[in-house]
């Protein structure tokens, strides 16, 4: 489970362009070493079975061989990693095999994951509340990809790190959708704006300024499910940022979209999608648990780092971070994403 700490002086490594904040204030941090996270590991690579399963079956012969990249290439394509990133990986790989000087398919293997874990790794960022307060974070995706429930456990982890959290419930579409984040705010015991019916602009407006009012470390406002193609809804949601700004300077500080695991290629759609309408800062990847599609990370990862260039910036800044992946129902199954970790349980 990923920790909320305070520090006098965080560690360099802690803090880059993207994310720094001041020296006391809170951040997100993984803790490897600890059981929390190692059954966590265990989960997550029993959620990426089905995915992994048809990878891992690759590296059983005996010998390096046209055929062995040739399965190899089917398995990525299958686990919905897509054209361009299976090339990638796989141009990648063979330079790593003919430098490594490799003749075991087993050694492969671990070339593979390697590969995949620095394809990844651009993607591994922690998300940092404290640099605003409050820090506003906005919620965007389609209907059914988890996103109301993200929102609730990753709340839950916010308050039992010690931050204040207000929810803002602008979906107001969906009566469902208040009466859930409702349950979630009573659960972790935190606040909640809602209005029924009422304009979600002026609902997330009424927020930012009650978290201001109210000392409130993070504001997160849940938004109405909105498919890619409904360019009139999604200019909407890019209302709703509008009014986010003018209720405090500079917010929405974060704009995070929630994916489903499960729709594979279709999420890359979603992620280009949203990220031109609004300027994504981050993604949660959830639904990762049965899933035979695991492999679009690398897609998405290729994307983001093209994505990064075209901005003129680094890799590292310039990519859209995948904050959290989550793999089951319960809040400990919402997790911060590590490019290591994943690549392994990918083909552990």
């Amino acid at each position: 489970m990923f920790s909320f700490f305070k520090k006098k002086t965080p560690p360099p490594e802690q803090v880059g362009p993207a994310t720094r904040a001041a020296a006391h204030e809170p951040r997100v941090a993984v803790d490897a070493a600890t059981p929390e996270r190692r059954s966590w590991f265990d989960k997550l690579r029993s959620g990426l079975r089905k995915t992994g399963s048809s990878l891992a079956q690759v590296f059983t012969g005996t010998q390096i061989d046209d055929a062995l990249y040739e399965d190899l290439e089917s398995a990525l394509l299958l686990a919905d990693a897509g054209v361009s990133a299976t090339e990638f990986l796989l141009a990648d790989l063979k330079r790593r095999v003919k430098e490594a000087r490799a003749t075991d398919p087993a050694a492969v293997k671990s070339l593979l994951i390697e590969a995949i874990t620095e394809l990844l790794q651009p993607l591994q960022r922690p998300l940092t509340v404290g640099e605003h307060s409050p820090t506003v974070i906005m919620v965007v995706g389609v209907n059914g990809a988890g996103k109301t429930t993200s929102i609730g456990k990753l709340t839950r982890h916010l308050a039992d790190g010690g931050q204040k959290v207000l929810l803002a419930a602008a979906d107001t579409f969906r009566a469902a959708a208040r009466e859930q984040l409702a349950i979630w705010a009573g659960r972790n015991n935190v606040e909640i704006v809602s209005q029924e019916g009422g304009d979600p602009s002026a609902v997330t407006f009424d927020a930012v300024a009650a978290g201001k009012a109210r000392g409130c470390d993070v504001v997160i406002a849940d938004t109405a499910g909105r498919l890619p193609t409904q360019l009139h809804l999604m200019e909407e949601l890019r209302k709703v940022k509008r009014v986010i700004g003018k209720a405090q300077s500079g917010a929405p500080h974060e704009v995070l979209l929630v994916i489903d695991g499960n729709t594979g290629q279709n999420a890359l759609a979603q992620v280009k999608a949203f990220d031109d309408t609004l300027h994504l800062t981050g993604l949660i990847v959830t639904k990762l648990d049965g899933t035979a599609k695991g492999g679009v990370l690398a897609a998405i990862a290729l994307w983001a780092r093209e994505r990064g260039r075209a901005v003129g910036a680094t890799v590292p800044t310039g990519a859209v971070p995948v904050y959290f992946i989550g793999v089951g129902e319960q809040v400990e199954d919402l997790e911060t994403f590590n490019a290591r970790e994943f690549a392994t349980a990918l083909l552990g």
